[in-house]
């Protein structure tokens, strides 16, 4: 649910893209577990909701960073 909330609040504030935000913003949700998957073997990752707010706080709330990273 976090996730398609920041979706939303993203395509509110700038372009409209639709379901292209939620790709990108689980590209960005993704990034430091993709980076990492290598040390990573045989763990389990989590993403709930403080995730999420950690990963995204920023980018969604600041309508500059949106426009340039998703």
């Amino acid at each position: 649910k976090k996730i398609a909330e920041a979706a939303f609040r993203v395509n509110e504030k700038t372009e409209n893209i639709g379901a292209r935000r939620l790709h990108t913003v689980m590209e960005r949700l993704m990034d430091k577990i993709s980076f990492n998957a290598s040390d990573m073997d045989g763990q389990t990752v989590n993403i709930d909701a403080a995730y999420v707010s950690e990963a995204l706080g920023d980018v969604v709330e600041n309508e500059d960073l949106s426009r340039f990273i998703l």
